[in-house]
């Protein structure tokens, strides 16, 4: 037996904001909406679910006193694109993701750590 991905779930205090943020930045589908929880659909069947959690706290990379815990890298054409797009629906660049030639380094609007990686 091989265990597959069928989805990364996210927690966060406000599932159907976050969902309709990574929504428009992937151009997935919410294919599954109930308070608690909202799910898109990606390529190959891949899911991406937002759980509520009310006393969710947030990473503050790079601290590592609180560490990101995991992140998500999506591939884009070009930053001049993808960023004005990515902060225009409420991320956040990180400080010290400039240094990085290759991807560039945000938060979602509830503090999750995402990339926007050169492909």
């Amino acid at each position: 037996m091989n265990a597959r991905i069928q989805a990364v779930v996210l927690d966060c205090p406000d599932p159907q904001a976050l969902a309709t943020f990574y929504s428009e930045l992937t151009g997935w589908p919410i294919v599954d909406a109930d308070p608690g929880w909202y799910t898109l659909k990606g390529e190959n069947d891949i899911e991406l679910a937002f759980q509520q959690a009310p006393d969710h706290q947030p990473p503050r990379w790079p601290d590592p006193n609180h560490p990101q815990q995991f992140h998500i890298d999506f591939s884009v054409d070009d930053y001049e694109t993808a960023e004005p797009r990515a902060l225009a629906l409420g991320a956040t660049r990180l400080e010290g993701s400039e240094k990085h030639a290759s991807f560039r380094v945000y938060a979602d609007p509830a503090g999750h750590p995402f990339c926007l990686c050169i492909s």
